[in-house]
């Protein structure tokens, strides 16, 4: 076959290949969101340990800490497999889906903590004080005034986190999960040559980024023109 009936022979996997999106978007935007939860919530705690003593803050803060060093301290692929394999038990009732979903998200929170406690830090401590003295406590002021402002000051880095977590999901085949990447690896199997169908894997990731991209940018061109 030359290259365009390959390409074609691929084609006729078209259902598999949607499916594999489908799982590699559904996981990507699920961790992000999870991620960014974990991340506000990990960072809140370790900058407000900087203001108290309080020793319920400080079993926090040491917390947030060990969950920030062990995950960005090994790779997401042991992650997924210690989840799934070791402590989930790879059980039959578990949805690999899921499981891949809720790692992700645990392992995008730790780098999107350390994104938003630098956030944090580059909101001007005078804002703080405002809030607290219109009667706010540290949590409301936090909420209501610090963090939306943190969060515009870090939004390419998180962008950034988005475009990362996006390209690491290709390693969710490995708890069964039928991703863009393991659907291409299906693909490549049943094929002569695994050239094509890779080649139109990495395609594809690269026009997913690339919109990405162009949407982000738009965003903060947006924000530009309103600071502006």
């Amino acid at each position: 076959m030359n290259f365009w009936q390959e390409i074609s022979a691929v084609l006729e996997y078209h259902t598999l290949i949607f499916k594999g999106l489908g799982a590699t978007l559904l996981i990507t935007v699920g961790a992000f969101l999870i991620g960014q939860v974990l991340g506000v919530v990990t960072a809140t705690i370790k900058v407000a340990r900087n203001n108290n003593r309080n020793v319920f803050l400080k079993i926090l803060n040491a917390l947030a800490s060990a969950y920030v060093t062990v995950i960005r301290g090994t790779p997401v692929v042991v992650q997924l497999l210690l989840m799934y394999f070791v402590i989930l038990g790879a059980s039959p009732f578990l949805n690999p889906l899921i499981v891949a979903i809720a790692v992700f998200g645990i392992n995008s929170g730790a780098y999107v903590a350390e994104t938003m406690r630098g956030g944090i830090l580059s909101v001007d401590k005078g804002q703080m004080e405002a809030g607290r003295s219109l009667g706010l406590s540290f949590p409301k002021t936090m909420v209501k005034v610090v963090v939306p402002q943190a969060t515009k000051n870090s939004l390419p880095a998180l962008f950034n986190e988005l475009i990362a977590l996006l390209k690491e999901t290709s390693v969710a085949g490995y708890i069964t999960v039928v991703d863009l990447t393991r659907a291409f690896e299906k693909i490549s199997n049943n094929e002569t040559s695994a050239i094509v169908p890779y080649i139109m894997l990495a395609v594809i990731y690269l026009v997913i980024v690339g919109i990405l991209t162009l949407i982000i940018r738009q965003i903060e061109k947006r924000l530009q023109n309103d600071r502006n």
